[in-house]
Parts: structure tokens; C-alpha cells; sequence
């Protein structure tokens, strides 16, 4: 009975996200992305404090970099203090640092500096982007392009090249991040990690052809995907019109938008498995949204035709606050972290996954760029 209720009171809280002339109800999208981040606030008082699951880390690590991530594109539509104020707690707790130290190459570890940037360019201050610049202009002065193996590292740490460059009036970080970005699409593995047939990505090196998902389909993982097509559309939102290589960028998020239509369920999310139903083929939260933003950031770009694509994202949403938005804010549906389909099932309404936080990230981001649509 409790879950039936719960279940009720969010499709009533998501009946009224288009108003009568078939565009979002800005209010009801706000109030729903206030709901879902008031739960997780109040449960992580402590910006510090450690994260338990199998292990203790840190809480700058790459989860709790992408909430960070959403809650900025939060405070950047509706900018008020307390949030400002938990992102900035978090930031100097860890001395605007990275797990890893600044000779980290692991992109997961530095996706933390997206949101201190963003801090940086709201009230300037040197030292909030000490380890920043040393870590990446580290990264930008070695040869080494191969950094990101697995496709989650392109949404990690993709903006933050994009970010700096901007920063820096310096088109070298855009040179180095497309260098890497190239070396992911088109030489990790045997052919790239990108598939221009079917216009998705494999995660890594261990799924590309000849590993078959059951139904003899490629696997694409549906979160993977999401991660890639939210880091075209944050880079593109970042980088001047006239930055070096913007057209490959957009090239390849229409082509990843182009494939996910057919593939959406009917009930408006996206299969963990995309191209496998039979293969743990549930609805997941975490890749929808991700999906939502970046075609989302699409239409409002003028990117993507809105005739084509605005129902897409109208049904996504729909679903994401239906059937994943619960009555106190929590998020159902979310995969835990891993790398394939097969990682933190099964999924419910109710399961609560390894880490909440990331999933909460791109469920801001979608909210944002929807919040944003005209």
C-alpha cells in the first residue's frame, strides 16, 4: 500500500509538468529538482564526510563530483545560497583538491574541478584553482592521449579541459581535449570506442566486437552512453562558437541522439541494456536522464529539430518523475556503479543504490536543460 501511494503522489507531481500549451511548467520542473536534491541535503549534512559502501572515500571523488555538477546547473537557474554555500563547504573541506593528488591521469578523480571552477568564475579567488591548473596543465604538457579508456572519463573530464580553455583565452586545452577525445572514439580497442553504424559507444576495450550480448546485439550500456552525449552537450554549452573542432562535436551528438529515438521504451525511459531487452533490459534513471540533457541541450541549442525530438524528451521526463521521483525526493530505479548491464541488479522503485549521488547529478541536469526550453 505504501509503495502504491508513493507511486500515486509522484505521477501527481509530474501530471502537471506541461502546461496547456504543451510546454514544461517551469515551476512544477524547479519544484521537482528542489524535491529530489532537498532529500539528499538533508540526508549528507556533512559535506565531508566520508562515503561507506564496500570501502571509505573521500567525498570528492567522481559520485559526488557529478551531484556536484548537477547542483550548479541547480544554483546556475534558481541561485540561492544554501546552495551555493554546500558546493563551496565541499570545495574547501577538500582544499579544492583531487583523490589522487594533481599527478592524477584518472579523470574520475578530477571531475571534482568542474564544479570549482564554476565556483572560481563566480567569485574569483588564485587558490581555488591551484591544484586545478597544476593537475591539468600537467596533463596538458605530456604526450599521452590515451587517458580516457572507458567511455564514463570523456564525461569527467571532457567540461573541465573545456572549462579552462575558456578560462585561459587558450585554444591548447581545446587542441588536447579533442586529442583525447579522438583517441577514445577512434583507437581504443581494436576499432575505437565509438560505432558510427549505431551511432553509440562501446564502454571499453572489453565490449567491443566480437563480446555479443545474449540476443548476438553489441552492448551498449545504457549509463555509459548517457555519459558521452551529457559531455558533448556540457562542452558544447562551454566552448566559444568558434572553438577549434565544435563540428565534430555536434556531429556526434546528433548522430547519438539519431539512435536513441527508436530505442526509447514506450513508458519513456531507456533499457540498462539498450540494444538487449532480454538482457537486463529494465528501465534506468541514471542513463535516461543523462539522455534527456544532452537532447534536451540539443533542441535548445538548435542542434536538434524540435518537432522531432521535444517528445522524446517529454516522455522521459514524465517517466523519470513518475515512476523514479518519489514523494520524499529519493530517486528508484538508479543502477549502482559499475560497466555493464549486469552491474547493481536487480533495479526497483525502492532499491537504493551503492551511491545516491551521481544518479541525483544527472537527474539536475536533465531538470536544468529542460528548465531552460522555450
Amino acid at each position: 500500500m505504501k509503495k502504491l501511494l508513493l507511486i500515486f503522489t509522484s505521477v501527481l507531481l509530474s501530471n502537471s509538468v506541461l502546461n496547456a500549451q504543451g510546454a514544461f511548467d517551469k515551476k512544477q520542473v524547479l519544484a521537482q529538482m528542489e524535491l529530489a536534491n532537498k532529500y539528499f541535503m538533508d540526508k549528507w549534512p556533512d559535506t565531508g564526510k566520508t562515503i561507506v559502501t564496500n570501502k571509505e572515500r573521500p567525498s570528492n571523488i567522481w559520485t559526488r563530483g557529478v551531484y556536484y555538477e548537477g547542483l550548479m546547473a541547480l544554483h546556475e537557474i534558481y541561485p540561492k545560497e544554501a546552495y551555493y554555500k554546500y558546493a563551496y563547504d565541499w570545495s574547501e573541506f577538500h582544499k579544492w583538491g583531487f583523490n589522487g593528488g594533481n599527478t592524477t591521469r584518472n579523470a574520475d578523480n578530477y571531475c571534482a574541478a568542474q564544479t570549482y571552477i564554476d565556483l572560481y568564475n563566480l567569485a574569483p579567488d588564485a587558490n581555488k584553482l591551484k591544484n586545478t591548473k597544476a593537475n591539468i596543465n600537467m596533463l596538458l604538457n605530456t604526450p599521452q592521449n590515451n587517458d580516457w579508456s572507458w567511455i564514463d572519463a570523456i564525461q569527467m573530464g571532457m567540461p573541465v579541459f573545456a572549462k579552462m580553455g575558456v578560462l585561459e583565452k587558450d585554444n591548447r586545452y581545446f587542441e588536447k581535449m579533442y586529442d583525447m577525445y579522438m583517441f577514445s572514439r577512434n583507437q581504443h580497442g581494436d576499432h575505437g570506442l565509438f560505432n558510427p553504424k549505431d551511432g553509440l559507444w562501446w564502454r571499453d576495450a572489453d565490449f567491443d566486437p566480437p563480446y555479443k550480448e545474449p540476443n548476438g546485439e553489441d552492448c551498449y550500456w545504457s549509463r555509459g552512453n548517457g555519459w558521452v552525449i551529457a559531455a558533448l552537450a556540457k562542452v558544447l554549452t562551454i566552448i566559444p562558437e568558434n572553438a577549434p573542432h565544435r563540428e565534430q562535436y555536434v556531429k556526434d551528438l546528433k548522430a547519438m541522439a539519431k539512435a536513441l529515438v527508436p530505442i526509447q521504451r514506450a513508458d519513456g525511459f531507456w533499457n540498462v541494456s539498450l540494444h538487449d531487452p532480454t538482457n537486463f533490459g529494465e528501465k534506468e534513471a541514471s542513463g535516461t536522464s543523462l539522455f534527456v540533457y544532452g537532447i534536451a541541450y540539443g533542441i535548445n541549442s538548435g542542434i536538434l529539430d524540435k518537432k522531432t525530438y521535444l517528445p522524446v524528451v517529454e516522455k522521459a521526463w514524465k517517466a523519470l518523475t513518475a515512476e523514479s521521483l518519489h514523494k520524499d525526493g529519493f530517486l528508484g530505479f538508479l543502477q549502482s556503479t559499475g560497466k555493464e548491464p549486469k552491474d547493481g541488479q536487480p533495479l526497483t522503485y525502492d532499491k537504493i543504490p551503492d551511491f545516491e549521488d551521481y544518479g541525483l547529478g544527472c537527474f539536475l541536469l536533465a531538470g536544468s536543460e529542460i528548465y531552460k526550453m522555450k
